[in-house]
């Protein structure tokens, strides 16, 4: 793993070998958050962008990933999801192009699975096999997916209210389940301790640098899919900023390296009731000191009282020249049939939000009649299908019923066609 040249902590910029660094930077605890840093000319030497399309799914990008070359990774398809232009929804909004990056094709139905896989692999390295994260339910599911896939042991904290679609699927992989009754941010404490105490590896998001390094993949994919032109904007959900952060890497490691001649502005959604970046950033708040709040949201994957990647989230959209927006829970459930009606992709309702924030980001003017947009579609509606009935409710779409003769046919028939 030469190319990677050390951790730089993101609080007091110290630099950590990853020999001796698992986590965080020991002079700030959970607050010392890592960054990897690549050595970019060596990478530049050894591959190109046109020798990285060989291969498959996300590991195809190993020479600008922290993984030795001979690291066992999660034998399934991760990655290569597709980008879908959507000509119907960039009228709708007003843009010049708009694509939908699917993430719901992946192995556990949301982008998650790239960081997931990432965390299997460097469990291998220091040989674990019991891996732990607590989650709203696609980590949790993510990580179970990957960890069946490899024969490994999960351990999942979760709030006992996430959806059962979620947590269905983490008794079908086979992880062992941990229901906490409480919230998400009281899943994740337990879970650290957990982990400290049985040495277990610890996937948890904010807190290992290399969950970051998986999910800055699809990024890669996004600029490639549009021959290395990148977008103009990208808008996503954001709960911890796990997601964003990894964007933003991966949009730096492209730039670094040349393949890319500029960098997106990043927009990230948050939902009213789980506002704490978008207020930081609105009110130029340090996110270091800012006090947790009370999340509550529809959108439980990207409700976060304290969001445990917040240092990165909040560089994202600063270095960026993007921003947040917030929208409300309505807004994100209308958003669900919105863009499953003129795309085909059903997103859960925090994939859904970064519809949402791109009509909200359109009004407020940071949005553009000339941008090209990706919206990142972060997990399936399957996932949640209580609040994707309650979306199709809101926009008036039910179903008409029919008595089993066809004596009323017709009647039936004339009331669907008045919708």
């Amino acid at each position: 793993m030469d190319h990677v040249l050390h951790l730089r902590c993101l609080v007091c910029g110290a630099e950590h070998s990853p020999d001796t660094v698992a986590y965080v930077c020991p002079a700030h605890g959970v607050d010392g958050v890592l960054d990897v840093v690549y050595d970019y000319a060596l990478i530049a030497r050894r591959t190109t962008r046109e020798a990285l399309r060989a291969g498959s799914g996300m590991w195809r990008f190993r020479p600008l990933l922290p993984v030795e070359v001979d690291t066992p990774v999660p034998p399934i398809l991760v990655g290569d999801t597709p980008l879908i232009e959507a000509p119907r929804l960039a009228a709708q909004a007003g843009v010049a192009r708009l694509w939908i990056k699917d993430e719901s094709r992946q192995p556990t139905a949301s982008l998650k699975d790239r960081a997931s896989a990432m965390a299997v692999a460097k469990a291998a390295e220091q040989g674990l096999g019991t891996i732990t994260t607590a989650s709203t339910g696609n980590a949790a599911a993510a990580l179970a997916g990957m960890c069946a896939a490899a024969g490994r042991r999960a351990v999942i904290f979760v709030p006992a209210a996430a959806p059962p679609a979620k947590i269905a699927q983490l008794h079908a992989f086979g992880a062992a389940v941990v229901l906490v009754q409480g919230t998400y941010d009281q899943a994740v404490e337990l879970a650290m301790t957990a982990s400290a105490r049985r040495g277990w590896y610890n996937r948890s998001t904010g807190f290992n640098p290399y969950m970051t390094e998986g999910k800055k993949t699809a990024v890669y994919e996004v600029c490639e899919s549009l021959e290395w032109e990148p977008p103009d904007v990208i808008t996503v959900g954001v709960g911890d900023g796990c997601i964003i952060g990894g964007l933003h890497k991966g949009l730096r490691d492209l730039l670094a390296l040349g393949w890319i001649d500029r960098m997106p502005r990043l927009v990230g959604v948050q939902a009213e009731g789980s506002a704490y970046l978008a207020d930081a950033w609105r009110l130029d708040e340090d996110v270091l000191t800012k006090p947790a709040i009370v999340a509550t949201t529809v959108a439980d994957s990207i409700a976060a009282g304290l969001p445990r990647d917040r240092v990165k989230a909040m560089a994202a959209v600063r270095d960026t020249g993007g921003g947040f927006v917030t929208v409300s829970d309505a807004a994100i459930l209308a958003a669900i049939p919105a863009v499953a009606r003129a795309s085909g992709v059903f997103g859960e309702p925090a994939a859904a939000a970064s519809w949402a924030g791109l009509l909200a980001a359109v009004e407020v003017g940071a949005v553009g009649a000339s941008d090209r947009v990706v919206i990142m579609n972060t997990g399936s509606g399957l996932k949640d299908v209580a609040a994707a009935w309650r979306g199709a409710e809101m926009a008036g779409i039910t179903a008409v019923s029919v008595r089993a003769d066809g004596m009323d046919l017709d009647e039936a028939l004339d009331r669907l066609e008045d919708r």
